[in-house]
């Protein structure tokens, strides 16, 4: 007769294998919260869920690494932390999450009030609960099948496999990378817009009796120059197209400024344009709605990348550019008799407003010009002394630098368009870099947008028609 021995079920502690450890709960959590403090600018469900899955999945990797770290040999692990403990972390953290989106909430409506753009409801939230944790859960699953790869691996093949894929990245991929999108820009640069109209008046450029042809002006050359102008105000401009570099596209930009009257002007204003050649239309529209028809106004284009693309890898292009259109314009200037000298002014917006003020680095501003307007200048990129400038106090442009990390931002010449977030350290940083993707998106006077004061704004320190300029 066979024996029955009574066993003991196997039990599993489903709490223990469910519930997270508390640290990274709290890692989580913190995280999470981190991603839903206030931004600059009104932010959409995509972008915020985009935001909230990438901090949540970083904040579970931390605290994995934390748990996995290399330990002393011999040394204890720590006891783990009891189910209770770990189930009220667990609660406290979703009560934290909460009250962060319920705050999120409130900041993001007012801001859409200040700017007047609709608010948000309960679907913006759940989409942003959908696909932030969609997105978690993705990057987690990602690291842990790598994690698993390189347990398989070992360390040595692990560093042999990423050294040779650094080394691909930097030799092939990355110069592959950079020839397309450098390709993509130039041809975005080189597309007509079919439903711009080339001007006829001999004062403006791409006209039949220009210098610079329409085709030449370039994507955002042929937009300023096609905008409805003042009867009889100048606009001229040189593109990438009109000249094979820079010191003929000024040389001719020069030229057709005084071919097009620009000279006879009692006004001259130097535009720097942004990275792509754009001279925002709402500047022209303000000097013009200021001086009329007697005004001209003259951009040379020195890229056709984006100006973070130019701010980062071309920035010296900007300057150099700004500089020696000034001093040809200036140079035409001195030669008039002193009663027929047009003002001179200079203007400039975002990485344009970097280029506009490299102009003063030898001589102060006043000696050189009647005045400057920097409009949205990048922090710590423009030498603003002497100048008038905009700047929106929710613009992430004149905030963002690598010391705002651990310094608030200087704001002193910032105005208050919409509510202003404190500053935290590290948090600022993360929700201002966030803020730079929708920069653009805001409407004119709020973000990286300006109106119309960009023109009428100029200053005016009673610089008489036919001061004279060296």
């Amino acid at each position: 007769m066979t024996a029955v021995i009574d066993r003991p079920a196997a039990t599993v502690d489903v709490a223990a294998v469910a519930l997270p450890r508390v640290f990274t709960s709290v890692a989580v959590t913190s995280m999470v919260a981190v991603s839903l403090a206030p931004s600059l600018l009104p932010r959409s469900a995509v972008v915020q869920a985009i935001l909230t899955g990438l901090l949540a999945a970083l904040g579970w990797g931390l605290a994995t690494a934390w748990h996995h770290r290399p330990r002393r040999r011999g040394a204890a692990r720590p006891a783990p932390s009891r189910d209770s403990a770990r189930l009220l972390i667990l609660l406290a953290g979703a009560v934290t999450v909460a009250a962060a989106m319920l705050l999120a909430d409130h900041w993001q409506d007012s801001l859409r009030v200040a700017m007047g753009v609709p608010t948000v409801g309960g679907g913006h939230w759940a989409q942003v609960v959908a696909g932030g944790a969609a997105i978690a859960l993705t990057l987690a699953a990602g690291a842990s099948a790598v994690a698993a790869g390189i347990r398989r691996l070992g360390a040595l093949r692990s560093a042999a496999v990423v050294a040779a894929l650094a080394i691909a990245t930097q030799f092939w991929v990355g110069p592959a990378l950079w020839q397309s999108r450098a390709q993509s820009y130039h041809a975005a640069n080189a597309t007509v817009d079919t439903s711009l109209r080339q001007p006829v008046s001999p004062s403006i450029s791409g006209s039949p009796g220009s210098l610079t042809s329409w085709d030449s002006l370039g994507a955002q050359g042929r937009k300023f120059v096609a905008a409805r102008a003042a009867s009889g105000a100048v606009r001229t401009y040189a593109g990438i197209d009109s000249a094979p570099d820079q010191d003929a596209r000024v040389s001719l930009a020069a030229r057709e400024l005084e071919r097009a009257g620009g000279l006879a002007k009692s006004t001259v204003v130097v535009a720097v344009p942004t990275g792509s050649g754009w001279i925002d239309g709402n500047a022209v529209q303000g000097l013009e709605r200021r001086f009329g028809d007697d005004v001209a106004v003259v951009g040379v284009q020195y890229s056709s990348a984006p100006s973070w693309v130019t701010f980062l890898f071309d920035r010296d292009a900007a300057e150099q550019s700004a500089r020696a259109l000034f001093t040809a314009v200036s140079d035409r200037i001195s030669l008039l008799p002193e009663g027929e000298r047009p003002r001179l002014y200079v203007y400039g917006q975002s990485l344009g407003a970097v280029g506009a003020s490299s102009i003063f680095l030898d001589e102060g501003l006043g000696e050189r010009a009647c005045g400057a307007l920097y409009a949205g200048p990048p922090a710590g990129s423009a030498r603003t002394a002497g100048a008038t400038v905009l700047a929106n106090s929710s613009d992430p442009v004149v905030r963002w630098s690598p010391r705002l990390l651990l310094h608030p931002p200087a704001l002193d010449r910032t105005r208050t368009d919409a509510p202003r977030p404190a500053w935290l350290p590290i948090v600022s940083f993360v929700q201002t870099s966030v803020d730079l993707l929708s920069a653009l998106d805001a409407p004119a006077g709020h973000g990286h947008r300006y109106g119309t004061d960009q023109g009428t704004a100029l200053p005016d320190r009673g610089c008489a028609v036919g001061a004279a300029y060296a």
